[in-house]
């Protein structure tokens, strides 16, 4: 049977299970937690979304259930776990990460609530912030002019910088706008930069033989999670080279990039806990806009600094909300 048609059927069978569900359900709901990642990466998330429905008076096992399905970094897991959620059934879904795309396109009965990284216009699954598409709504971590202030940061850190490799995945939704942003801030800096696309493992590893041969000063890395997944061997490459690396989310400063300014995803994933709230309430998933992020957070990494000869402005330094030593 083609794929597309079995999970056709899978979903109209689940949504029918939902249903008988619902008329005997108790007042507690039940909600789906789904993600394409692994548990241990996303452990301080989960708490603060946890954190912020007791402050919303949902109490885990209390008057809220949480069934956890993770993909353990297999995409193709995400459209069968979201299915095994609805006949549970679960009042709504809450989505992770790679894992959004994939539920849009199944069209679920369900709504879902969502933090993502990309761009949701690009992806498809908006037509603006403020109006949502297919069920769907929640908070997008992408802020694509914080790519600018990332860039001036490293012209302060690395003394008579001119030359920054970009290295990104082209792929990834507002990966397209995060360059145009650079590229702006690049020539208002007179900074020459070079972009790399990567979406793949050999795609990256042709994009640093490249480099390799003429070496940047500093790299510019967008956030996300192909990104994250190679992390280690693209600072390892900045450190080899003496070629700071700066990006967006803290996990990569304490990897070993020099700096990461972006935003606070503990907050987003505890605003997330608002959204779950507001559609147990009855709230339209189309009535709710998708929302950027408003708090950041600057991590700092001494260490790295050092071990590359450099200082961090004390301007950084002072504002920033962790340093590593």
């Amino acid at each position: 049977m083609d794929r597309r048609v079995f999970l056709s059927s899978a979903i109209a069978i689940a949504a029918t299970t939902r249903r008988a569900g619902a008329q005997n359900a108790a007042k507690a709901s039940t909600i789906g937690w789904l993600t394409a990642q692994q548990a241990p990466s996303l452990a301080p998330f989960l708490d603060a979304f946890r954190s912020g429905l007791a402050e919303l008076g949902y109490l885990e096992h209390r008057n809220l259930e949480i069934e956890y399905r993770y993909g353990d970094d297999n995409l193709l897991r995400v459209a069968p776990l979201a299915v095994e959620l609805m006949r549970k059934p679960v009042n709504l879904l809450v989505v992770q990460g790679a894992a959004v795309p994939l539920v849009y396109e199944l069209k679920l009965p369900i709504p879902s609530v969502y933090v993502f990284s990309g761009d949701p216009v690009a992806a498809g699954f908006a037509e603006s912030l403020a109006h949502p598409r297919g069920n769907m709504t929640g908070l997008t971590f992408m802020a694509a002019e914080l790519n600018g202030k990332r860039l001036e940061m490293l012209r302060d850190i690395v003394p008579e910088l001119r030359r920054v490799a970009i290295i990104a995945n082209p792929e990834h939704p507002g990966a397209q706008m995060e360059r145009t942003y650079s590229e702006e801030t690049a020539r208002r800096l007179g900074l020459e930069v070079e972009f790399f696309g990567a979406a793949t493992e050999d795609q990256l590893a042709a994009a640093l033989a490249t480099m390799d041969r003429h070496p940047p000063q500093a790299i510019s890395l967008f956030a996300d999670g192909f990104a994250i997944q190679y992390r280690q061997r693209i600072i390892d490459f900045g450190m080899k080279h003496r070629a700071p690396v700066i990006s967006g989310w803290p996990v990569f400063a304490r990897s070993g990039a020099i700096c990461t300014y972006g935003p606070k995803l503990s907050d987003s994933y505890r605003r997330l806990a608002s959204y779950v709230d507001r559609v147990l309430k009855g709230a339209r998933t189309s009535d709710l806009p998708i929302e950027r992020p408003t708090t950041f957070e600057t991590v700092v990494n001494i260490k790295t600094a050092k071990a590359l000869g450099l200082t961090v402005p004390n301007s950084i330094i002072v504002s920033a909300d962790e340093v590593i030593e």
